[in-house]
């Protein structure tokens, strides 16, 4: 089910909602393997336990802040050398026999692409569903 439940942009944040057609132990079971952490986090990233480092191919990168299994990931977020901290929050909930997804982009500088971001997200979360097929 390709449902996208809500997406809102500020001058802040960022929020995109998905629904995958999977239970939740498929979708958490998927990110847990290279390529969920890729589709979280971009070719070359991988998740990590609370403070450990991540950097991808893209030249993103950031730590691991809070790793709650089966409920949430979240992580700083450096577009690229020097840029500055954000903040990614990725909430996972049951629902029924599917899953919603949604990532917050947080901290944001004001002149941040934000459309870009949420096409990003969106991206990710796709991915992630692809992932977790």
């Amino acid at each position: 089910m390709d449902t996208v439940a809500e997406e809102l942009t500020d001058s802040k944040s960022v929020k995109v909602t998905h629904v995958v057609a999977r239970p939740l132990d498929n979708v958490w079971g998927a990110l847990m393997k290279p390529q969920g952490a890729a589709a979280l986090l971009g070719e070359g990233g991988e998740l990590g336990n609370k403070g450990e480092d991540w950097r991808a191919n893209d030249g993103t990168y950031g730590v691991t802040r809070s790793f709650h299994p089966k409920e949430q990931i979240r992580f700083s977020w450096h577009a690229s050398e020097g840029a500055p901290r954000t903040l990614v929050d990725l909430h996972l909930r049951p629902a029924g026999d599917q899953t919603e997804l949604e990532i917050a982009h947080e901290h944001l500088p004001e002149d941040a692409d934000t459309e870009e971001l949420r096409r990003r997200w969106r991206e990710v979360l796709t991915r992630i569903e692809e992932a977790s097929a």
